[in-house]
């Protein structure tokens, strides 16, 4: 299993280390989510370390809300600068490069707006969030059975 710390900084890379894309803390997260989610669902294991939580706008990894927390806000940029690793991604083989990458072509065109309202229609977080109010603080993890079996059935049919 890989660390989480590491596929952020592979993913913040893909998208400003050509300068062409905004990737705020929430779209981040959201990003991390999906490839999470589509790893477990065709892979049926985690790529990486660490669970979500439901919170109120989508799916959030506590490590990484932990890691930019003091120096970003919700809709801050992330950028090159933010990276932690030497750029190798060492334990990043090319299958895991691969999923990643197939991620972010379909979801990197969202906005954090969007891509919140995407999580928020889904079964996952919404299941997580059963019995809050829309407002209301959560810190329910998310099931990766039910991220598994819901982004399973999506390539199913």
């Amino acid at each position: 299993m890989k660390n989480i710390n590491e596929v952020c900084d592979f993913v913040v890379f893909r998208l400003t280390g050509e300068g062409n894309e905004s990737l705020s803390h929430l779209k981040l997260q959201k990003i991390l989510f999906y490839i999470q989610s589509w790893h477990l669902a065709f892979d049926k294991q985690p790529l990486f370390d660490g669970k979500f939580q439901a919170w109120i706008h989508g799916p959030v990894n506590r490590t990484i809300y932990n890691r930019f927390k003091d120096s970003k806000y919700m809709y801050s940029s992330i950028t090159m600068s933010d990276i932690q690793s030497d750029l190798t991604f060492p334990s990043l083989d090319q299958s895991d490069r691969d999923h990643i990458n197939a991620v972010l072509e379909t979801y990197a065109q969202y906005s954090d707006v969007q891509l919140e309202k995407m999580t928020h229609d889904e079964k996952p977080w919404i299941d997580a969030r059963d019995g809050f109010q829309p407002y209301e603080r959560c810190e329910v993890e998310i099931n990766e059975s039910t991220m598994q079996s819901y982004y399973a059935a999506r390539i199913n049919g």
